[in-house]
């Protein structure tokens, strides 16, 4: 590793999620739940209809239970809950709406500290999450697919923005 050039300001280390002081739990166990509880409240929300109306305030409380518990900065979680919850409910109007997808996606990445700059990596999210909620329309049979494929392109996306923040790392400042 060499020297940083005289006048650059040093570049800050990554503080790992894993380090962060914890009032409770441990780090992956927190992260492993969270994601399940949102994912699985957010799934049982775009599954009610007017049948199981039900399961609309659990899937909110798993939802928001899982934000809640994500090893993160406070006000982060608490950022991120409002909006992530309004957006699945809004995926009961079928998958036209897919695109309210990016909240969630933009809300991750403030719960994962990641730069600001890999907020970009949400055009991807929102041009797909269009593209297929414009094939579909209202066909709300079709719409366990369309999740799987936005799911999917979230997470391809969230991988492209943890390497651009390593990039951006590695770089000197």
């Amino acid at each position: 590793m060499s020297a940083p050039e005289p006048g650059t300001p040093p570049a800050l280390p990554r503080i790992p999620l894993s380090s962060l002081p914890l009032r409770w739990g441990d780090a992956p166990t927190r992260w492993w739940a969270g994601i399940w509880l949102i994912i699985g409240g957010g799934l049982a929300i775009a599954g009610a209809n007017t049948f199981a109306l039900w399961i609309l305030p659990m899937g909110s409380a798993a939802h928001v239970a899982g934000w809640c518990i994500l090893p993160c900065a406070g006000w982060r979680r608490t950022l991120a809950v409002a909006p992530s919850l309004l957006t699945m409910w809004l995926l009961l109007t079928g998958p036209r709406f897919l695109i309210v997808l990016v909240v969630p996606y933009l809300c991750w990445l403030l719960v994962r500290h990641r730069p600001a700059v890999t907020a970009l990596t949400g055009i991807i999210v929102a041009v797909v999450a269009w593209v297929v909620g414009d094939l579909l329309g209202d066909d709300y049979s079709r719409m366990l697919p369309a999740l799987a494929i936005v799911l999917a392109t979230m997470t391809a996306a969230s991988i492209l923005a943890r390497l651009i923040e390593q990039a951006i790392r590695r770089t000197p400042a």
